[in-house]
Order: structure tokens, then sequence, then C-alpha cells
């Protein structure tokens, strides 16, 4: 007997925690139980083959809202091939429907309802020694009934389980080279957002915190690139977040990188003072404001007070050695298209390092599904359930919003074009109307649809320019060139570069008095400004070269520019 916990992640460097924890909790059953990991853009021949070598007796899939149709689009073959396996689901986009799932997709046997640990050990017992005997014996499961009424058994939601009696998923790390481990120290999630599953577990439980530590010294130890905490508002108990925080900076290896979801102004003092002590790139901060709305706010169940959070991210943003990661909402109740105008400046005026610009997605179990005739919300019928339209937002104006997010993700979380945006952004009303029209320039000239090299989207920034008369071009492609050196020492330069033939006899003789390698740059600009790029020494935030100014030095020595 096998049973296969299959997952199909979005991308390959992903990780699938849940089948992971499947395995940890099988106890006796585990030699039985393979995990595969495989991605929704492999080519389905590909996924087929492998497990059907693997000749399976049960195979699990974890579905969500990146996976599940790919999910009902494999299953019905490899049932033609594998015609005596049983095929489950698990996962939120099942839990909540799963009769509905099951009638939906006669090729699955049943679905594992909620947290699934414990079901699936029972469920492992019954397959391997028939014990329990009965489907029926097991909590949390919803199974065919065949030839039966009803045709459908559901044994209802199984009780949240000891968040420290799931065993450490984490043995060996080979299979995890190059890609993200994720790591929960609590589920759970104390507040309500009416868009977010989270809100309806109310039961928050936490992690033995003698075990936590133990666990995150393995990927410590192990030199792990980056450890994701995947706990829904991880500083919610101070003192919780407070001893893995001190933990993490007194065992610090100088590698490791922890990814934290927080409620920034839940941040205390003491809070604060330690994080100013973090090694450059320790931790990394994603914090959901969602809108500064606050009927908006209010609407939507949040607690939040948007200048209390400011403070504490212009304060973390201070310290210069946190990425912060902020989140926007677009299609919430009450935020029309001048509205989120307004929300989005005010979160972009606090710098962070990612400003992500997502989509409201309408989740089957949330309240916000049984608000969306209240709301007036129109959204995808195929996951992940996008908003389309709501009685603020006209679907005209969700278009011209992803053409801003486009702008956002391609220009600023590159982290690439960072002087470029701060010179243009003196030339429009705001940000926000920066991006807009960027983003119309790039539909009218049928950018929008093609892959870009980093050049090209320099070039294609200075033909934007080029329609806007009073925006300096030569200026431009100074500080354009600063942002393009700030990250390499180009082999060849850009078409918009200034000429350097006339300083080259000059920076010769000062990089041979000086010893300055090759690997380092020096550039002469339009101004008159002489700066070393070193890239031998480079910000650990944003991997930019460490910047010297030349330009005194220089002229004094070798003769004015």
């Amino acid at each position: 007997m096998k049973i296969l916990l299959a997952a199909c992640n979005a991308k390959y460097i992903h990780s699938n925690l849940a089948v992971y924890n499947l395995k940890s909790c099988s106890g006796k059953y585990s030699p039985q139980v393979v995990i595969k990991e495989y991605t929704i853009n492999q080519i389905r021949d590909e996924i087929l083959k492998d497990i059907y070598l693997e000749q399976p007796d049960v195979i699990c899939f974890s579905c969500y809202i990146w996976n599940v149709s790919f999910v009902k689009e494999l299953v019905p073959d490899l049932k033609k091939i594998l015609p005596d396996a049983d095929f489950w689901a698990g996962g939120p986009e099942v839990s909540y429907d799963a009769e509905k799932f099951l009638r939906s997709n006669p090729a699955f046997s049943g679905v594992m309802v909620g947290e699934g640990e414990e079901t699936f050990q029972e469920l492992a017992g019954h397959y391997i020694e028939g014990k329990p005997e009965n489907l029926k014996e097991i909590r949390g499961v919803a199974f065919r009934n065949e030839d039966k009424v009803p045709d459908i058994v559901h044994t209802g939601w199984r009780e949240l389980m000891d968040l420290s009696k799931v065993p450490f998923a984490y043995q060996d790390l080979k299979e995890f080279k190059n890609r993200i481990i994720y790591y929960e120290s609590s589920r759970g999630c104390p507040f309500s957002c009416s868009y977010c599953l989270s809100s309806i577990d109310k039961k928050l439980r936490f992690r033995d915190i003698e075990l936590v530590k133990k666990e995150l010294q393995f990927f410590i130890d192990n030199k792990v690139p980056q450890v994701k905490f995947v706990d829904r508002t991880f500083n919610c108990k101070h003192d919780h977040a407070m001893t893995i925080w001190r933990y993490i900076t007194e065992h610090d290896n100088g590698v490791t990188n922890f990814h934290f979801e927080i409620s920034a102004d839940l941040l205390r003092e003491e809070e604060l003072a330690l994080m100013k002590t973090m090694r450059p790139g320790l931790i990394q901060l994603e914090i959901g404001v969602q809108s500064t709305n606050p009927q908006t706010i209010r609407a939507i169940r949040r607690t939040m007070d948007f200048q209390k959070l400011k403070g504490i991210v212009d304060q973390i943003h201070s310290f210069g050695n946190i990425h912060q990661h902020l989140d926007l909402i677009a299609g919430l109740p009450y935020e029309g298209y001048e509205s989120f105008h307004k929300s989005f400046c005010d979160v972009y005026a606090l710098h962070p390092e990612q400003f992500q610009l997502g989509f409201l997605k309408v989740l089957k179990g949330s309240h916000m599904m049984e608000m969306t005739e209240e709301y007036k919300i129109l959204y995808k019928d195929r996951e992940p359930y996008e908003v389309l339209s709501t009685a603020w937002l006209t679907y005209g104006e969700i278009l011209r919003l992803k053409m801003v997010e486009s702008m956002v993700e391609v220009y600023y979380n590159s982290g690439q074009f960072k002087n470029t945006l701060v010179f243009l952004e003196g030339y429009f009303e705001d940000p926000f109307r920066m991006y807009e029209v960027l983003g119309r320039f790039y539909e009218k000239r049928g950018y929008s649809e093609i892959s870009h090299s980093r050049i090209r989207r320099y070039e294609i920034l200075m033909e934007f320019a080029g329609e806007h008369s009073e925006i300096p071009l030569e200026k431009l492609s100074d500080v354009m060139l600063l942002d393009l050196y700030l990250r390499e020492n180009l082999k060849s330069r850009p078409a918009f570069a200034s000429d350097q033939k006339p300083y080259e006899r000059m920076i010769w003789t000062y990089r041979k008095e000086k010893k300055i390698p090759k690997t380092a740059h020096i550039e002469v600009f339009r101004d008159g400004k002489i700066t070393l790029f070193d890239y031998t020494d480079r910000d650990p935030l944003t991997n930019n070269a460490r910047l010297t100014d030349i330009t005194d030095e220089v002229n004094k020595n070798y003769g004015n520019v």
C-alpha cells in the first residue's frame, strides 16, 4: 500500500508545508507515504507519467486558489491510467463546499475538510490496516457513499488540534535547495477581516516556544537562505514575537532571512528597539494596509490606525536595515477609483521596498462572499475569484488600476529605477498619476504584452519623457545612468548615455594612481559630478553598489572636468 501526497505549487521556488506536515503526522504509516511536488507550469504529461510510475493506491492533492483547476483537470486522466486508485482532495479550496466539489468532480473519492494532520493519519490507517474500518468513523472527511442514500457522507469538521503536536516537517533539506522554506509558529487569527479565511478560525494557537527555538536553530545551522513564517498576524502576541525576534537576533548566522507578516500598528517600543539592532537583511516585514479609507476599514472589519502605522513604518525605514513590503487591495467596499488613488498615494509616501497592489478575491467561506449582493460585487467564476466590479468601482476602472499595478511592479518593485522614479514624479500631479499616464503610454505603444530587457525599460522611459516637453531629457538620462550603474558595471553603455571620451585619460590616471580595480566604475556626469561605483561593497537591502563622490579629489589633482 502506497499513499502519495501531491502538491502543485505556483512556482518551483515554492514548497508546500501542508503535505510535509501531513507526512510528519502519519506516524507509523510514514514509510508508506510519499511526497511529490510539481508546479502548475509543468507539462501535464510529465506529471501523469511521474505519478503513474509511482503506482500509488491513494493520491491526495492539496488544493488552493492557484492550483485547483489544474488539479481538477489532471485527476480525471490519472483516474483512467490508475483506475483502482482512490483520489482525495484537501485544503481551503475544497473544505467549504466538499459535497458540491465531489458531485462536480466524480474522479475524486473524498475530501479532507479543514485541518488535515490528524484526519490524514486516520485516513492512512483506514487504507493501510483497516483501522478504522469505516470512513464514517473519521472526523473531518466527506466521501462518496456508493449506491446509498445519502450519496455523500460528511462527518463534520474535526476539533482544532494542539499545534505543538505537529512534528517538525523538515528533516532533510537537500530537496529544498534554492526554494523557500515555510514555517508556522501559530495558527488562526485574532482579527475578523471580511475577505480572509483566517478570520473564520478564531481559536488562535501557538506552537510551544521551546520547540520553535529548536526548529529555528535547525534552519540557522543549515544556513537556509529564507524562512517564511506563514503566521497570519505574527506579532499579535507580544511575548511570542519578542522571544522569536530576540532568538534569531542572538543566533544570527549572517545568511538566513526571516519573513514575517505583521500588523505594524501593534508594534511596541521594545520590539522596535530590538529591530534597530538587527543585521541588515535579517528580517523582512509584510504589512497589509489594504486601504486608508476609514469607511472601507470599518466595512472589512479591520482594526488599523493608519497614522500610527505610518509613524512606525517611517521609524523602521529610518533604521536602514529592514525590508518592508506594504499591501493595498483594490475592489474593497466603499473604495472607488479616487478613494483608491488616495490610498495609493498615502502608502507610496511611506517608500516601502515593495509596494503590492492586489485585487479583491472573493473566497469561499469568507464574510465578503456573503456580502456580494449588498456590495454589488461581481467576480470571476474561476479561481482566484478576482473582483470584476463593485458598487463603487467599474470594470473599466479596474482595468486602469491593472495598468497602474503593472507599472508599479515593473518599475518600482524591481528596485532598479529608484532615482529615476523620484526624478519623474516631480513632473506629475502625484505618483499615482505618473504610473497611470505611463500605463496608458505602454498600452498606446503596444508595449504591455511584450517582455522587455532592463535597458529597454529605460529606453521606453526616455520615449515616454519625450512626449512631455517639461521633462529635461539630459538630466533624466544622467539619473537613469546612475540607477543602471548602481546595479551593475555595464559591458556596453546605453544609447542615451553621455560621452566619456573627453575624460578617459584623466580617469585612467586616477585609477592607476589610486589602484582602483577594473571591477569598479567611474562615471563623469553632465553636471560635472564624478562618482565611483564600488561593486565589492553592496547595500545588503538594495544590492546597490557603494557610491563615493570623488569630484573634488579628481578636479584638484587631475584637472577640472
